[in-house]
């Protein structure tokens, strides 16, 4: 395993730039997900890594070696991409070893880290058996296996998932997550996913339009996003996001006024900030029981009993949208009115420009 340096990376395609300046450090054994909407460019900047695409301008370092203009072959990574990639006239065995013989290993080797991936794995009844004989979640298998094989000093993964059902994307997210604690390899994971971001990376580089938004451990990106993109991107369901006037903001907190109501938030701007501002409050942490701030009454309408949890759609006293996520089963239904209740250190202020006010 190697550990992943990028400076100042850039690229363009002709006169559109479409990576900025991108700075970021990969530790030995990490796990970092790249995560953000389609076309923020974090599959290009994957394949930067690998190689397949060239580096307009920065430098891109695995452990200490400037590796701008190597070959993807001498990098020493392996990639698993979103579709599967097999060979369909080779058996899983000979897929795996492919590249291997290909080398030049000597069989015997090339045998043994077979057998040992696909023991990993839990693929051994496959090998004989040809792509078209597999399901979705066996083939991905496969294609992991083959980078496994190769010993790499860094893992990456291009949305490996997005093609595979949910039920299947849920056991193969825990299955790599498990497989990256036995390697304890350096692994880079693209998705569009934030879920998937959030149960398995050890960090998480969100990006927007090209740039980075924020670099973070998922929950301190949860509990303290950077900016009103970060917040809504990240969580599910997403945060909601109230209009609100800002009466007075310092180091200590913030005073807002919201419909007809003054409410004190526990989160500050040292610099002058007038006029509106956005209060953001995730779905689990408005409550339908006391909390320290109201927000009002809630009329609702629409519910979405999930089994271990109901969602409650509804609109505010002055109009505003807002979704409640309550535990268990809920008693409630179209046009029932409730009263919406908050914990002040649980909310968020956002500028108009989206900047996030501090937590004090």
């Amino acid at each position: 395993m190697a550990s992943l340096t990028l400076n100042k990376i850039v690229k363009r395609f002709g006169s559109l730039q479409v990576i900025s300046d991108v700075d970021l450090s990969v530790e030995k054994g990490e796990f970092v997900v790249f995560v953000g909407p389609s076309g923020c460019g974090k599959s290009t900047l994957l394949r930067m890594i690998a190689g397949l695409e060239a580096i307009s301008g920065g430098e891109l370092r695995i452990g200490s070696e400037v590796m701008n203009d190597v070959a993807p072959a001498q990098r020493g990574i392996a990639m698993v991409f979103q579709s599967y990639a097999l060979y369909p006239h080779m058996s899983v065995r000979k897929n795996m070893a492919f590249a291997l013989e290909t080398a030049g290993l000597p069989k015997p080797e090339v045998e043994a880290r077979v057998n040992k991936a696909a023991a990993i794995l839990q693929i051994q009844n496959l090998l004989d058996r040809k792509p078209k004989q597999l399901s979705g979640g066996q083939r991905q298998r496969v294609a992991i296996g083959r980078a496994i094989v190769r010993d790499p000093q860094i893992f990456l993964f291009d949305e490996p998932l997005s093609n595979l059902d949910a039920e299947l994307r849920v056991q193969m997210r825990v299955e790599i997550a498990k497989l990256h604690r036995e390697l304890g390899a350096t692994m880079i994971y693209v998705t569009h996913d934030q879920v998937e971001a959030m149960t398995m990376a050890d960090k998480i580089v969100v990006l927007r339009l090209g740039k980075v938004e924020q670099i973070g451990a998922p929950l301190d990106l949860y509990n303290n996003p950077a900016n009103q993109f970060v917040a809504g991107f990240i969580g599910s369901p997403k945060m909601n996001f109230l209009d609100a006037t800002l009466l007075s903001s310092d180091e200590t907190g913030s005073v807002v006024s919201l419909a007809g109501q003054s409410l004190r938030i526990p989160r500050g701007l040292a610099a002058v900030h007038e006029g509106r501002v956005q209060l953001g409050i995730r779905p689990e942490h408005a409550m339908l029981s006391s909390g320290d701030i109201a927000l009002g009454q809630m009329e609702i309408v629409l519910v979405e009993h999930l089994g271990g949890n109901t969602l409650l759609y509804g609109k505010l006293s002055d109009g505003q949208t807002l979704t409640v996520q309550v535990e268990d089963q809920a008693r409630l239904g179209m046009g029932d009115t409730v009263q919406i209740f908050a914990n002040a250190a649980r909310c968020h202020l956002f500028t108009g420009d989206g900047r996030a006010f501090a937590a004090v």
